[in-house]
């Protein structure tokens, strides 16, 4: 039982949960390696609708550096005074911003500089229509990102 116990113990600090809807993972763990496209990957986020301290943020990296990343503005659908971001990846829809958060505050989004996802950044994020991700704070820095894999 001794040596069950203590792995057991050892399992569990190996693990972290997922406290998002917005991935579909309940449980990760480390897995290093390169980051490639679709990959789970883990940082801590700092912003202010994220709380006075940062938290452990797990997202999908889904835009790599130097492809090419679009933005299409478009009247909102959910307020008729705001606009609504439209991002692209390669072509490929990978979500649409929305203008007001839960709690009413005002979300700005993300509007890229040239076109291409910068080298040493990926834009991350998730299909959920109210993720958190690069939409509102953009890429992250490739030296904050952890590849993680599902557990469960």
């Amino acid at each position: 039982m001794i040596p069950l116990g203590l792995f057991a113990s050892w399992a569990v600090q190996q693990i972290t949960l997922v406290m998002s809807p917005s991935i579909d993972a309940w449980a990760v763990r480390s897995n290093p390696g390169p980051i490639t496209k679709g990959d789970l990957v883990m940082f801590k986020l700092s912003h202010p609708l994220a709380g006075p301290e940062p938290i452990n943020v797990t997202k999908r990296a889904l835009c790599m550096p130097s492809e090419r990343i679009s933005l299409i503005e478009k009247p909102s659908m959910i307020a008729p005074d705001a606009m609504d971001g439209w991002y692209y990846c390669d072509g490929k829809l990978l979500g649409v911003t929305k203008p007001y958060g839960r709690n009413g505050q005002k979300l700005d989004y993300w509007r890229p500089d040239n076109g291409l996802i910068k080298p040493g950044t990926i834009y991350v994020g998730s299909s959920h229509p109210s993720g958190f991700d690069s939409r509102y704070y953009g890429p992250v820095s490739i030296a904050r990102l952890s590849r993680v894999v599902k557990v469960l």
